[in-house]
């Protein structure tokens, strides 16, 4: 590797994102001074950044070496894999690859950023050869998932075989799609994997994640309990199995079908154009299902997660066309993500509130992950016998916890690396070169901002002690406006006692101080903020304005 990281005659992986963290997956290969990248995802903000939906991998390495590019190659279509990609492909100005289903969805990305015909997309088929991409021939292996068309890679280079997982799981009753078998497996492991970088989700469930196939007879015994009741089940919009098995649920248990919530129409969508969902019950409106016997309506809805604006929130809130009364069903056939505890929290208790059942993957076998369990880890480390073992999507520990648990099986390296870690897989022993920066951008309103940037830290600030305005106009008396003080009775007191403050801080400056509005400035501002202090014991931002100067 070159002083700047170019990849010399070697084989190198970097991860730029999903390397320490779950989600926001962003990974590079690079070898004879070429680069690849696979997947373009983000996650979501939560409480980290206050006012922010979305935030990104910061792709600053790879965008000053954009020329050396060669690629991004999709593994599927979950937005953690995908979310980032119209906000990024059309400034990094190089192909896409995908399989069908992904690239449907990511063409509607596009199209709505504005960018459908100005990134080349391109659509790999079953029947397709491989990508041959410079030094990188990439080849789709269908795997098990929560999704449709979900793939791992299998990357050749001059040094060896990846196998790249990207998300998975074993399942001999899928639902949707044939995911390889044992025996296809089993032969790439004959014929020689250099380095397995794979999947550390569910690495501490001692158990086999559970099949699809499973999940159709406990939906069905579970909702077929409720004769007479309304049922509501909120999973994954993208679960598209999972959409599958409710669809043949609803007509197996006499009920029909209604969808509640944008992200499922459009999922619903996609997979019937790419030949998914051919049988799915047609759904009935709001209005249909409202005026059905109560026992025969199943509703599907987002939310799940506890999104504020989702379907079932607004259920819960008695603010949605589908009303639930006392007695209906909620089956909450997803996992919790950690991090929603709270948001799923509170609306549990509302629905709890309103005396409405609800079953979650704890009382009832409704749901299992897209995830490896520890078995499965063990069965593919056995079929591929990778001669080193390199986890990813997951936190540190899961990761080193993948490490322990491979060469507990054998496998002969282990390389626990994190965000920005330049890793060599080949030639010699195995381990980390270099560390670049890998940090994290916003989506904050209409721009794309560092997470770690003034706006977002004064927004901490302001969150946490509020925030002072102090107005000073020459020849009268300072203006105090304060927001966020726990001072409500004690306000009027308060601002009368802090202009007098502040009016005494610069009455007290002498000579040229008195007439530097630099110094009236932090005079005013220190008065400010240690008034607000003595009376509520915070800390707020000041802000001093001194329209035409004063003193």
């Amino acid at each position: 590797m070159k002083n700047d990281f170019t990849p010399e005659d070697e084989l190198l992986f970097l991860a730029l994102g999903g390397s320490g963290e779950i989600g926001m997956n962003v990974n590079l290969y690079g070898c004879q001074g070429k680069w690849i990248m696979v997947d373009l995802g983000m996650t979501f903000s939560g409480t980290e950044y206050p006012g922010v939906d979305l935030v990104f991998a910061d792709l600053e390495f790879i965008e000053e070496r954009s020329r050396d590019l060669l690629g991004i190659v999709l593994t599927h279509a979950h937005e953690d894999h995908i979310g980032a990609v119209p906000y990024f492909a059309g400034e990094l100005g190089v192909p896409l690859y995908a399989t069908p289903f992904t690239a449907d969805l990511v063409a509607r990305k596009l199209e709505e950023a504005g960018l459908l015909g100005k990134v080349e997309l391109n659509i790999v088929g079953d029947d397709d050869p491989a990508l041959e991409l410079g030094p990188f021939t990439v080849s789709y292996l269908p795997l098990a998932h929560s999704i449709a068309e979900g793939n791992a890679l299998l990357i050749d280079t001059p040094y060896g075989r990846v196998f790249h997982t990207g998300d998975w799981k074993l399942d001999e009753e899928p639902i949707i799609g044939e995911p390889a078998t044992e025996a296809d497996l089993r032969a790439i492991g004959e014929d020689g994997v250099l380095a397995l970088v794979c999947d550390s989700t569910n690495v501490f469930n001692p158990k086999p994640s559970g099949s699809e196939g499973a999940v159709h007879q406990a939906l069905m015994e579970e909702i077929a309990r409720h004769k007479g009741k309304r049922v509501v089940v909120t999973t994954f919009a993208s679960n598209v199995a999972r959409l599958q098995t409710l669809g043949d649920v609803a007509r197996e248990t006499g009920r029909q079908i209604c969808v509640a919530g944008r992200s499922l129409d459009r999922i619903i969508e996609v997979a019937q154009d790419n030949g998914y969902l051919e049988d799915f019950p047609t759904p009935v409106d709001f209005d249909t299902a409202m005026g059905l016997p109560r026992g025969e309506v199943l509703i599907i809805a987002t939310g799940g997660q506890g999104e504020p604006r989702a379907a079932l929130a607004r259920m819960a809130e008695s603010n949605h066309p589908i009303e639930l009364v006392a007695g209906d069903v909620v089956l909450f056939s997803s996992r919790q993500i950690p991090g929603n505890e709270i948001p799923i929290g509170k609306i549990q208790n509302q629905l709890a509130a309103r005396a409405i059942t609800m079953v979650t993957d704890r009382q009832a076998f409704i749901h299992v992950s897209g995830h490896p369990g520890r078995p499965e880890l063990e069965a593919l480390y056995d079929w591929l016998k990778p001669e080193i073992l390199v986890p990813v999507h997951g936190e540190m520990r899961h990761m080193a916890e993948q490490a322990r648990v491979g060469k507990e099986c054998g496998i002969p390296a282990q390389v626990v690396q994190k965000n920005g870690d330049i890793v060599r897989l080949a030639p010699g022993k195995p381990g980390k070169l270099a560390e670049v920066r890998a940090g994290r951008l916003v989506l904050d309103g209409d721009i794309i901002a560092p997470a770690n940037g003034e706006a977002i830290t004064m927004r901490r600030r302001i969150a946490g002690e509020g925030v002072m305005v102090v107005v000073l106009v020459r020849g009268q008396s300072p203006v105090i406006e304060a927001i966020g003080l726990p001072l409500d009775e004690d306000m009027p007191a308060f601002l009368e006692e802090t202009a007098n403050d502040v009016l005494n801080a610069i009455t007290r400056l002498k000579g040229k101080d008195g007439r530097d509005p630099a110094a009236v400035h932090e005079a005013a501002r220190l008065a400010a903020r240690r008034a607000a202090q003595r009376w509520s014991g915070k800390r707020p931002q000041v802000r001093v304005v001194m329209p035409g100067g004063a003193g």
